[in-house]
């Protein structure tokens, strides 16, 4: 794909040799082009940059920067490999069928490797602020990134996380919500950050799966046991979290396009 750079867009596409991944990590980059104030400038990591070309992601920047309705932000949307079910997860620990063993690899890639280049490549010192995204499993890597750097990042998007990722099978006996459904347990196990901000959508379309049998499906309540997780350990469901839940949402790429501006002017609104 060809990046086309627009009135307010300087978009360029980059790849890095990761040492990390052993893969070359193809990046498509959005930088607004007129920055008055560089101090000002926050950046956007986004998981599963491959899908921002179907959502039309430039496009909704353009309205946003045409509407002076947000910060300037350069957005950084990293493709996901083959391996995308190894390199995303949670760090700590993989999953009951292993899945995600590279996510603590892709993590560090993030951090010493792209972080880096960014500042060099860009000849920025620092930003006012950086966050992450992503969606389904690019969602869950989000939010683990968050939790564990709170130093380097202080929001994360998370679009029809996969929150259900679990250290037990769901038809085991032995089961249990409350003890292996392993992003709440990282939380719950977890610590208190100052200053971190959380962005969730949901689509009551995502999936019909109800394993509870509650009449809930499964993602929404996934998703709601993460911020009751986050409220226990101190955020505020007013002031920290932010949960979108769309009437119609599915777990598709159109969905997420439409939620996109919302999440844009929840981090970064004027």
């Amino acid at each position: 794909m060809q990046l086309l750079n627009g009135p307010g867009i300087l978009a360029e596409k980059i790849f890095i040799e990761s040492v990390f991944l052993k893969r070359r990590v193809e990046i498509d980059f959005f930088l607004p082009k007129n920055v008055p104030d560089p101090t000002q400038l926050n950046l956007l990591v986004i998981n599963d940059g491959q899908n921002l070309a179907e959502m039309g992601f430039q496009s909704v920047l353009e309205n946003l920067y045409a509407g002076e309705t947000i910060a300037p932000l350069l957005c950084a949307g990293i493709y996901a490999g083959k391996e995308r079910k190894m390199e995303y997860g949670v760090a700590s620990q993989p999953d009951y069928l292993g899945r995600g063993v590279n996510a603590g690899l892709y993590t560090t890639f993030i951090l010493e490797e792209l972080l880096p280049f960014i500042y060099k490549n860009y000849s920025i010192t620092s930003f006012k602020e950086k966050a992450v995204a992503g969606f389904s499993l690019g969602g869950l890597m989000a939010l683990d990134i968050l939790w564990n750097h709170p130093d380097q990042f202080t929001k994360c998007g998370s679009f029809s996380g996969s929150f259900w990722w679990r250290s037990v099978d769901q038809d085991d006996p032995s089961y249990d919500d409350n003890k292996h459904r392993i992003m709440q347990q990282v939380i719950s196990k977890g610590q208190y950050y100052k200053g971190l901000k959380f962005f969730f959508q949901c689509g009551n379309k995502d999936e019909t799966m109800d394993r509870n049998k509650n009449g809930i499906i499964d993602s929404i309540d996934d998703t709601m046991a993460v911020i009751d997780e986050l409220v226990a350990k101190g955020y505020s469901r007013q002031n920290d979290i932010c949960y979108m839940e769309m009437p119609e949402g599915k777990h598709d790429v159109p969905t997420w396009a439409e939620a996109m501006p919302e999440f844009l002017r929840w981090g970064w609104g004027k």
